[in-house]
């Protein structure tokens, strides 16, 4: 069962997502939070697999318990998906930032939304190749203005050009089929990228191929 924890502050939208969540076979809604206070204190309680934050939240709004909670060592397993009314470039690059594994407007279809939740629970990032891209390389414009260098000594040459097509938003089935290996030899690959590089989701290994410029603006997969 993937474990949820949903955490906004309108009771009507936390008893929809509920509704929606708990009807599939594989998922279980675990808590639910109202205030972004409430929601790091559940997810130490509960440690859920994946969290639905929303952005805008009273007592701490979302960006903030996303940072309290993913700094927290014990809940290194547990993803979050940012939820907001607004898809503004700031709220997508800081929700990046604070470690979100992804990001959705409230108005999502069902289907995606459910989507969504096994999407990262599986590892992987949820930003539209479009929407990586744009977002990713301001954020690597900004790194690089602060003279900020991405270490790559330790990652080979193939790693290299796998940390690549994650960049550019593919998942490990893409990636396994652009470089002719298996899913299973693309996620080993993307597993090792990120221990090397010491980071713990996929979001934040986008942000380092546009940092280290193994992906640059106007690249497309």
């Amino acid at each position: 069962m993937i474990r949820i924890l949903l955490a906004d502050d309108q009771t009507l939208i936390r008893a929809g997502f509920r509704a929606l969540l708990d009807a599939e076979p594989d998922m279980e809604v675990v808590a639910e939070a109202g205030t972004g206070r409430e929601a790091v204190r559940l997810a130490a309680r509960d440690k859920p697999d994946v969290i639905l934050m929303d952005i805008r939240m009273p007592d701490d709004d979302g960006l903030t318990a996303t940072r309290r909670i993913l700094s927290d060592p014990t809940l290194s397993g547990t993803r979050i998906i940012i939820l907001t009314t607004f898809e503004l470039d700031e709220y997508i690059a800081e929700a990046v930032r604070a470690g979100a594994a992804g990001f959705l407007v409230k108005d999502t279809e069902p289907a995606e939304l459910i989507r969504a939740v096994r999407v990262v629970h599986d590892g992987d990032a949820l930003l539209s190749p479009s929407v990586t891209r744009r977002i990713m390389a301001q954020m690597a414009s900004q790194s690089r203005a602060a003279g900020k260098v991405v270490p790559l000594e330790q990652v080979t040459e193939r790693e290299r050009e796998v940390l690549a097509l994650v960049g550019e938003g593919l998942n490990n089935a893409e990636i396994a089929e652009r470089l002719f290996i298996t899913p299973l030899t693309a996620k080993t690959h993307v597993s090792r990228i990120m221990t090397k590089l010491m980071v713990r989701d996929r979001s934040q290994l986008v942000v380092l191929a546009y940092e280290s410029g193994l992906v640059r603006p106007g690249w497309s997969s």
